[in-house]
């Protein structure tokens, strides 16, 4: 089942996909119908406990077709970075490239959403600890980058620069997620193709990683890398990242709004 939160009649709400439109989940609208221009598009990703904020891993080169793209080894371990859950936004939604920007680029991503408590989870086990998958646009902005193999914060933690959804999919109704296309279009144009079985470090692997060392709670989120194929995309772009079974993701870049003096 696809599943969706988004803002309309002045709440938000919960939805599900039936049959092309959107079916309300929130008791009093239970069961009404919207088509998919009727709403903003929220995050497909249920609130955290105010005391404990979500956390977002994120996967560095972890695609080997990337790491060839870069001229780089694939690495040895996860090369991880934490993300700012605020810098996330919806499907549809606008991502501000900075005035001094020369590289911005997108980067498309499988993005796993944790179920369950998760502690020194053993690969064998880790499907079972996952809630579902949705799609990830990680914008990189490439001026910032001090060390390719971490990235730092203002490249990757910028507001606005976290596009993700607009479905989170049943971990159920995804049976290898390791099979998974992927493919992004800047204005119509195919400029991205991959597959996560190209990934150097798959889901399971990943979660055994992380919860060898913490604890993943339900609703932190791993962005798994993206593959090869990353291009400058100009305030204006209409950027739609796509992956198999999952959906397809689409924002548009501007540049920030100026202020009075």
């Amino acid at each position: 089942m696809k599943h969706s939160r988004i803002a309309w009649a002045g709440a938000v709400h919960d939805a599900i996909e039936r049959d092309g439109q959107l079916e309300l989940q929130t008791p009093a609208f239970k069961g009404q119908l919207l088509g998919f221009d009727e709403v903003v598009w929220l995050p497909p990703l249920a609130p955290t406990p105010t005391n404990r904020p979500r956390s977002v891993l994120a996967l560095a080169i972890n695609y080997a077709d990337h790491a060839r793209e870069l001229a780089f080894k694939p690495p040895e371990e996860p090369l991880a970075f934490p993300k700012g859950a605020a810098s996330f936004i919806g499907h549809r939604a606008s991502t501000v490239r900075p005035l001094d920007a020369t590289n911005m680029h997108y980067e498309c991503e499988l993005a796993v959403v944790i179920g369950s408590e998760a502690r020194r989870v053993k690969k064998a086990d880790a499907y079972d600890f996952v809630r579902g998958y949705t799609v990830a646009n990680d914008y990189a902005i490439r001026d910032y980058l001090e060390n390719w193999y971490r990235p730092n914060l203002r490249v990757k933690n910028r507001d606005t620069c976290t596009p993700i959804g607009p479905w989170l999919v049943d971990a159920a109704d995804i049976p290898d997620p390791m099979k998974l296309r992927l493919k992004t279009t800047v204005n119509g144009q195919v400029t991205q193709q991959g597959t996560t079985a190209d990934m150097v470090f798959d889901v399971p692997a990943l979660i055994e990683y992380f919860t060898s060392f913490m604890t993943l709670y339900p609703g932190d989120v791993i962005l798994t890398g993206t593959p090869d194929g990353v291009v400058d995309c100009p305030a204006g772009s209409h950027v739609v990242c796509e992956i198999e079974g999952i959906g397809a993701l689409e924002n548009t870049i501007i540049h920030p709004r100026r202020t009075a003096p």
